[in-house]
């Protein structure tokens, strides 16, 4: 536990659950108000105005129906830190797939039924009232590397 009685674990199974739900507020909640977020693929975002803009579209269903599910997670509560290992899914069969980016859904549905998913690594550090103050997504390519969803 951190200083503050914080329990990691519980804040990343709440954090991620805001994605699933989804609810961008709720996410937003999650981060300190100076906190820095370096996606997949980008430049590094500091401040809750750039993170909550760089979230909106997969909140605007650009991208389809997306979930996330954690397989590995490691947490080090007295340092402050959390990494998990997750994978995206999209769907882009549904309605909230007609509002997504077209060429992305006509890719999915041609070459992956609609369904497709990709792997990637977050590492989180907090700080004592257990506020995300940095999200860092890891991959090792240029784009996501799709795979049909089960």
């Amino acid at each position: 536990m951190t200083a503050s009685g914080t329990d990691l674990s519980r804040t990343i199974d709440a954090f991620v659950g805001s994605f699933n739900d989804p609810d961008l507020d709720r996410v937003m909640s999650f981060f300190a108000e100076d906190a820095r977020y370096l996606p997949g693929r980008g430049p590094k975002l500091r401040g809750l105005p750039a993170i909550r803009a760089a979230f909106a579209p997969q909140f605007a269903d650009r991208f389809g129906a997306m979930t996330s599910d954690v397989y590995d997670r490691v947490i080090d509560e007295s340092r402050g830190q959390a990494a998990i290992r997750w994978a995206c899914r999209l769907d882009l069969t549904g309605a909230q797939g007609k509002r997504a980016i077209p060429p992305l859904r006509w890719f999915a549905r041609l070459r992956y039924g609609g369904r497709m998913q990709w792997h990637g690594l977050d590492v989180f550090h907090f700080d004592p009232a257990g506020k995300i103050t940095g999200k860092f997504t890891y991959a090792a390519f240029r784009l996501p590397l799709w795979e049909r969803a089960r």
